[in-house]
């Protein structure tokens, strides 16, 4: 049979074939149309994935990330007002508790760039994480067991060294472990895993000087890294790693090809960022240590438990507000809910000029705990969505922190030149009128970094 014999062929449908109920199949459409149904069926015709949303988080997962923010704030704890008490029971004096701790601000300072260009290098951020968890279970013991001036002023860098490591790679943890998408709600649950850290350990960490000794406050914070490496290990590397690359995949870089540090100064909003920061740190961290001060004189007999009841407020506050907060910045945006952290800082600031109440003085920190519960959850949350697809995540944030890290250390100084010359209510007038310029320069400068969410398909046919 020859070619030309099939095209002569006159070409006749074949009766449609029936099936065991005897019914007819559906016939085929013209070969013209099946085009359109097929560009129809591809994927933008249904609902897409969520963005930055991939492989599934395992409850194990979540869990061990709850209890390795607890556990972390539980060993930071033990670095906090528990070392002046420690050296000064040594016999120490002042001037050499002051280098000791000058020698930690510094190294805290100074390490927040390198911290943070370090966990960007690293392949495993739970092994970043891991490697800062032993080492400030390190400093922690060698402070216990050998409290010499040179072992020390080496305990105090490590420990800042790697708090540098620890904060972003938590960060990195989370946002890898949800991706960018569930990431407000996941930061959110961490600072309130962490207040609850600080308020048990501060709590049990006191009995533990008063019924034992203060060294063994150090004793308890070295064994607190166990927990903490054993709730790391239960986070699943896998799940990070998936979620990471999916979240990448989604957001092209803009920076792409660029240095670390050339990225950081081409990005506008980052450079925003980190001045609104340093405005708010220059205006905050003053007005603790001030109500302190105005406490001890107006109310001397009760000032440490009221001193006590100021640390508590706000960390109760930002336990139980910190998730709602988180999720507000996924329904409402960065911009609204940031700028609500920072009107509270000035309101705060002109209440505590205004009152001499000293049970008044304790009451008006709720508002330092709104202002922690916003900015526990923004700062890492911004920084990743101006950040985001650059692989400069935690060194950004590491110049985030270090801009605040300056801002905080001008703070204490001004406040107290303000305080000798003016009064304590002028100081805090001079506090409140800063922090009314943080807020306004966040309401002027800073734009909103929530990355729109991918539309709805249509369903319409292709033309």
């Amino acid at each position: 049979m020859t070619v030309a014999g099939l095209k002569a062929r006159p070409l006749v449908p074949a009766a449609p074939a029936r099936n065991a109920r005897g019914d007819e199949p559906r016939q085929e459409l013209p070969a013209e149309m099946r085009p359109r149904i097929v560009a129809s069926a591809e994927p933008v015709a249904g609902p897409p994935a969520p963005e930055g949303q991939g492989a599934p988080v395992s409850t194990v997962s979540r869990r061990g990330l709850d209890a390795f923010a607890f556990f972390v704030a539980n060993l930071q704890t033990g670095f906090g007002p528990f070392l002046a008490v420690y050296f000064s029971q040594a016999k120490w004096t002042q001037s050499d508790i002051g280098f000791a701790l000058t020698v930690g601000s510094l190294v805290g300072l100074l390490g927040q760039v390198p911290g943070g260009a370090f966990v960007d290098a690293a392949r495993s951020k739970r092994f970043a994480a891991g490697v800062a968890v032993i080492a400030v279970a390190g400093s922690a013991l060698a402070l216990a067991v050998w409290p010499s001036f040179l072992v020390v002023l080496f305990a105090m860098a490590l420990h800042s060294a790697a708090s540098c490591v620890l904060t972003p790679a938590i960060a990195a943890i989370s946002i890898g472990l949800v991706g960018h998408a569930r990431a407000g709600e996941r930061l959110g649950r961490n600072a309130s895993f962490q207040a609850l850290g600080n308020a048990i350990a501060a709590a049990g960490m006191g009995a533990c000087g008063y019924y034992l000794s203060n060294g063994a406050v150090f004793y308890l914070t070295a064994a607190l890294g166990v927990p903490a490496v054993m709730a790391l290990s239960a986070i699943r590397a896998s799940e990070i790693e998936a979620n990471s690359r999916v979240s990448e995949e989604a957001s092209p870089a803009p920076f792409e090809g660029r240095g670390g540090l050339r990225a950081l100064l081409a990005n506008r909003g980052l450079l925003s960022f980190g001045a609104c920061m340093m405005l708010f740190f220059l205006a905050n961290a003053a007005m603790m240590p001030l109500v302190g001060s105005v406490l001890t004189l107006r109310a001397s007999e009760t000032a440490t438990a009221l001193v006590a009841a100021c640390i508590m407020v706000p960390q109760a506050v930002l336990a139980v507000c910190a998730p709602a907060v988180g999720r507000a910045t996924e329904r409402f945006g960065r911009y609204p809910v940031l700028l609500v952290g920072f009107a509270a800082l000035p309101l705060r600031g002109l209440l505590l000029a205004s009152t001499t109440n000293p049970y008044g003085l304790v009451a008006i920190q709720v508002l330092d705990g709104v202002s922690a519960s916003v900015l526990g959850v923004m700062v890492p949350l911004v920084v990743s969505d101006l950040t985001r697809g650059t692989g400069r995540f935690n060194l950004a944030l590491g110049a985030v922190g270090t801009a605040m890290g300056i801002g905080a250390a001008l703070s204490t100084s001004i406040a107290g030149i303000m305080a000798d010359r003016l009064g304590s209510h002028s100081a805090f007038l001079g506090l409140a009128f800063l922090g009314f310029a943080a807020f306004i320069l966040v309401a002027l400068i800073m734009p909103e970094t929530r990355r729109s969410r991918v539309p709805e398909a249509t369903g319409a046919q292709a033309p």
